[in-house]
């Protein structure tokens, strides 16, 4: 196992509006306080009572899917957490990754593409 799946992270235009709509289908704590994360008006966090964490990420213009159709895919991005950002990354490269972003070296985190191109991100435990 290289990483562990810290939440599931979905684009929208609202992000309190969007994860007040899953607390209301799945229960939970919407901005419980996790270091994991900053919550301000661009991020918001639901904190299911089956241990799932729910992120939404303000995306400006944002394009909703529409399913099934490929000119306007599902949108979402997987954090994931890693105790060796080093070590991680050499390791999904190495499984076909992309390294889309490293940042400025200060950052707890990379992003990164899976094979098909969908986004991901490292992040240090």
């Amino acid at each position: 196992m290289i990483a562990k799946l810290q939440c599931v992270v979905l684009d929208c235009p609202d992000v309190r509006a969007l994860s007040r709509f899953y607390q209301s289908l799945l229960g939970g704590v919407v901005d419980q306080p996790d270091p994991r994360w900053s919550l301000d008006g661009n991020w918001s966090t639901l904190h299911t009572g089956s241990g799932l964490v729910l992120a939404f990420q303000r995306a400006q213009d944002h394009q909703p899917p529409r399913w099934p159709d490929p000119a306007h895919p599902q949108q979402f991005h997987l954090d994931l957490g890693v105790q060796d950002l080093d070590k991680a990354q050499q390791q999904v490269l190495e499984l076909g990754a992309s390294l889309l972003d490293a940042g400025d070296g200060t950052r707890s985190w990379r992003i990164y593409a899976d094979p098909a191109g969908h986004p991901f991100c490292l992040l240090r435990d």
